[in-house]
């Protein structure tokens, strides 16, 4: 059994915050209902290519973004802007613990799908909505999206290289960073939520925003200015805090040096053959070495010009200080470490047995994770849920009139 066996949640949201909290709560037990529009489906279901390939090669158009949030989830087609299927998604709710939803904020009222409505039908009900900039303040009922939320948060401002560097400006992450900090507080949220109710036998409203969550997870850099009163800048691949903490480069290919202390500075320098660096007065403790970053890097730069990445990496490896390369995509999922934990995972899916999605990295002693379903096809267990709580005659009426799928 998973950690959360036995627990029900009705996933309204589409996209990537909300579903991501869904995956994660599948991921760890849950029964996680996605209710989808039928016909489109969730939005990202059409963010491809690159798609899915079946069993004979051919796009499938399963696109690959939905996918990677979606799996262990069961998918059922409902038009909510119908009464019937509001009607339809009131009675799930009436068996759910959890309903996840990033409508803009009041969206669902007028369907009778709030949580004000919601929870008198079902009081241990936890509700938790997801939007740019929650249910509160002067930009509530705006739209939010991932890319305007690390712009506004402050994150690009301190993502990238500096303005007079080749390629300087600011930079959003690689990732939808932003979406799935969101998903992921959502997710601790609930579960701090059902806690709770073990305890008072009442659910709750959780109010989550992006924007919220940017902020939050500013972290030193956000203390940085409170203490000084100091616009944090960009460094690109250094650290604001640490030197050397940073992208190098090697005669070959780029590496990274991850040193975190002054012990393991005298480390690295007896390592690569420099160990004078430590007793220069200017270099031997961290806060010396960031008053004089420029200075300390040259110097390193210089030195590392000299040999290969991989000999650089060896060498600093043997001392015991963090040092690794730079690894693309296909190299990350190749690396031993990766391999041995169990991070590429089969889960066989109706049109490609030999599926592989990334795996949880949450790893539990007497509950692990169990991979029990494919990122679902569109209305794929529409049958299978709503013949719990509907007749046949009615199901069947509901799919003549387009209302399900």
């Amino acid at each position: 059994m998973g950690a959360l066996e036995g627990f029900r949640v009705l996933d309204l949201s589409r996209v990537l915050a909300g579903p991501w909290c869904g995956q994660i709560l599948a991921d760890l037990g849950a029964e996680v209902i996605k209710v989808e529009r039928p016909k489109r489906g969730d939005d990202t279901r059409s963010w491809g290519p690159p798609w899915m390939k079946d069993d004979e090669g051919r796009d499938t158009h399963e696109a690959a973004y939905y996918q990677s949030t979606n799996r262990n989830k069961l998918s059922v087609a409902i038009d909510i802007a119908t009464p019937e299927g509001q009607e339809v998604v009131r009675a799930l709710a009436l068996e759910s613990d959890v309903v996840i939803e990033n409508y803009k904020t009041g969206s669902l009222k007028k369907y009778g799908l709030d949580y004000e409505t919601l929870s008198k039908l079902n009081p241990k009900l936890i509700y938790c909505s997801i939007t740019g900039f929650g249910q509160t303040g002067p930009r509530a009922e705006e739209p939010g999206y991932d890319f305007i939320i690390q712009g506004m948060g402050g994150l690009m401002s301190v993502t990238g290289e500096k303005d007079d560097l080749p390629g300087g400006g600011p930079q959003k992450l690689g990732i939808a960073f932003s979406d799935i900090t969101t998903g992921l507080y959502s997710t601790i949220a609930i579960q701090a939520a059902l806690l709770n109710r073990n305890i008072t036998g009442l659910g709750q409203y959780i109010d989550m925003a992006l924007l919220d969550v940017q902020i939050a997870t500013l972290a030193n850099q956000g203390m940085n200015y409170l203490a000084s009163g100091k616009v944090p800048g960009r460094y690109g691949n250094a650290h604001a805090n640490i030197v050397p903490y940073q992208v190098f480069k090697a005669c070959d290919r780029d590496f990274i040096i991850a040193c975190g202390n002054d012990t393991q500075f005298i480390q690295l320098c007896q390592a690569i053959g420099l160990p004078e660096l430590p007793i220069n007065p200017k270099f031997t403790r961290n806060a010396d070495r960031i008053k004089h970053r420029e200075e300390i890097t040259q110097l390193l730069s210089a030195h590392f010009a000299h040999k290969t990445a991989d000999e650089w990496v060896a060498m600093i490896h043997a001392a015991k200080v963090p040092v690794g390369v730079i690894n693309n995509l296909e190299q990350a999922f190749e690396e031993p470490q990766v391999v041995e934990r169990k991070m590429l995972v089969d889960m066989p899916h109706p049109q490609r047995k030999d599926l592989k999605v990334i795996g949880s990295p949450i790893k539990m002693s007497r509950t692990p994770i169990e991979y029990k379903h494919a990122p679902p096809m569109l209305g794929q267990h529409t049958d299978e849920i709503l013949s719990r709580i509907l007749t046949k005659q009615t199901l069947d009426e509901l799919k003549s009139k387009g209302i399900v799928e």
